[in-house]
């Protein structure tokens, strides 16, 4: 007999959780890497990561061609210096007008008499970014914070204080270690290089090479079966070819197994996993210790999902099959089952669906489900995105159970002028229902750009009249950014503790404090 707790049969050990999350990722890394990977020969294996990959890059096209402004200005401003001015401010209408405050202030005068405004110079070639801050509240003005960031150092300018604080990365871990030498090693860094580094086309083309190349040629030339068949999507008689893909429970494992161990021994992959944690982590206090532990208990984990993989049951292998028509997917039946050979545990994923890409109109309805044998759902995505006429209607919904997370859109695109308006709704039986609503317009023309944006909320309790968000952006190209001068800044990296406790205690705290009291009592007349 089991033994209980709390009248709970107690669940026979299976294989972790962790495993089957390696497994799972291991699954994706088949089908995303190889659908990257360019295939040159004509086989049914080809074809059918070539309909995966003409169907991505459809999209992508797509994508890019409804917001080529936009686009292009992002190249413009990757390529060239540029500043950005955002204004922020805030309409709020009280429906109670004014009454309930008694003598007090009304919060509608300060929030509608309030802005915040970023201006912002960037270049990315010669990596620096300066931001400055001024604010307005009610009366009360606020400028003259700037932050400003090299690739060596960060500098930090504040209304208060004449000189501009520095601080190196270099100076970084050993300032650390000595606040905390039981915590930091001396060797911790902002990694502040890491934040000018684009997207990285080179770690994408590695992953192609390495791992879509090598799973590609695993796949056995016998798993694949083309044939030629009818199917209805929406209201559209196609003529396809269904190609079908099935892999055995050993064939899967042999390949999973492949992909853990070259993953583990890969140093490239393990330095990519540096580089993002670091981006990820900038501002943090302890970047490297930090890491490798990650990078070990990630060798950990693949070490385990190697050493256990015998524990894994996958009794129906790998299934999946698509519908291509005119070189791109029209339906997919894609389903894994996973479970444990030590009990009768198993969860099966499936992803079932269809989709129609056309020029003006793209199309989509897919079936994600789960099954483990006590519960089981079913999580529905459906879409229908159009641009025709350089005019956008959009529909999103995702649903599980009772809930719905939907998204609706019309844009109107004039020349490099577009208008918009972009509602995101949630609705739930226990949570009740609302929606955010974007709106605006932006124009993007050569080497600048202007662009106006309102959000706000309508709920059952509050009226989308009620409260709205602002901002205002204009951004231009530049000749160069302009940094602090040299003369002017306060290297605290270089100071010991004691030095930086009697430069903060006896110079800023006054100076913070004499501040604050004329912005309080001085400005505003509170």
């Amino acid at each position: 007999m089991d033994e209980t707790v709390n009248n709970t049969p107690e669940k026979k050990k299976g294989v972790s959780k962790g495993l089957i999350a390696i497994i799972v990722a291991a699954v994706l890394v088949i089908g995303g890497s190889v659908a990257a990977f360019i295939l040159l020969d004509n086989s049914a294996k080809a074809q059918y990561f070539l309909a995966e990959k003409n169907s991505l890059d459809y999209i992508g096209d797509k994508f890019e061609d409804r917001y080529q402004p936009e686009m292009d200005w992002l190249e413009t401003s990757e390529e060239n210096p540029t500043e950005s001015t955002v204004e922020l401010s805030a309409e709020y209408n009280d429906p109670n007008g004014g009454m309930g405050y008694g003598m007090g202030l009304d919060p509608s005068q300060i929030i509608n008499n309030s802005t915040i405004t970023l201006t912002t110079a960037a270049d990315m070639e010669e990596k620096q970014i300066s931001t400055e801050l001024a604010a307005s509240f009610g009366g009360m003005e606020i400028d003259g914070v700037q932050f400003h960031v090299t690739a060596e150092k960060i500098l930090l300018g504040l209304p208060f204080i004449d000189e501009i604080l520095q601080l190196k990365d270099e100076d970084l871990g050993p300032l650390l270690k000595e606040v905390d030498p039981e915590t930091f090693t001396g060797e911790e860094s902002m990694n502040l290089e890491q934040l000018f580094e684009g997207t990285n086309s080179e770690d994408l083309e590695y992953f192609k090479e390495e791992y879509g190349k090598m799973i590609f040629e695993e796949l056995p030339e016998d798993a694949f079966e083309q044939t030629e068949e009818s199917i209805k999507v929406q209201d559209h008689s196609l003529d396809t070819e269904k190609i079908s893909l099935h892999l055995s429970e050993e064939q899967v494992k042999d390949i999973i197994v492949k992909t853990l161990e070259k993953m583990k021994d890969d140093e490239k992959l393990k330095e990519m996993i540096r580089e993002q944690m670091a981006l990820q982590q900038f501002g943090g206090t302890a970047m490297s210790p930090d890491a490798d532990q990650f990078i070990a208990d990630f060798e950990a984990g693949l070490e385990e999902g190697i050493d256990e993989i015998d524990k894994v049951s996958i009794p129906d292998g790998l299934n999946s099959t698509i519908w291509v028509t005119d070189d791109l997917i029209a339906q997919r039946d894609f389903s894994v089952k996973l479970g444990s050979t030590e009990n009768e545990d198993t969860v099966t994923l499936a992803v079932k669906g269809t989709q129609l890409l056309e020029d003006a109109k793209q199309s989509f309805n897919y079936d994600f489900s789960y099954d483990d044998g006590y519960t089981e759902g079913t999580m529905n995505l459906t879409g229908d995105l159009s641009w025709k006429d350089n005019q956008a209607t959009d529909t999103l919904a995702l649903t599980f159970a009772d809930t719905v997370l939907s998204y609706t859109g019309e844009e109107t695109l004039d020349g490099t002028a577009r208008e918009f308006e972009r509602t995101f709704s949630f609705e739930d039986p226990m949570n009740g229902e609302g929606s955010l609503i974007w709106s605006g317009n932006a124009n993007y023309e050569g080497d600048q750009m202007t662009s106006e944006h309102s959000f706000s909320v309508n709920t059952p309790d509050m009226s989308q009249d009620m409260f709205s968000l602002h901002a205002a952006v204009e951004g231009k190209t530049i000749d160069s950014v302009e940094l602090p001068n040299e003369d002017n800044v306060k290297d605290i990296g270089s100071m010991s503790m004691d030095e930086l406790s009697q430069y903060f205690n006896t110079e800023v705290t006054p100076q913070f404090q004499q501040w604050v009291s004329n912005l309080l009592y001085g400005g505003a007349g509170f």
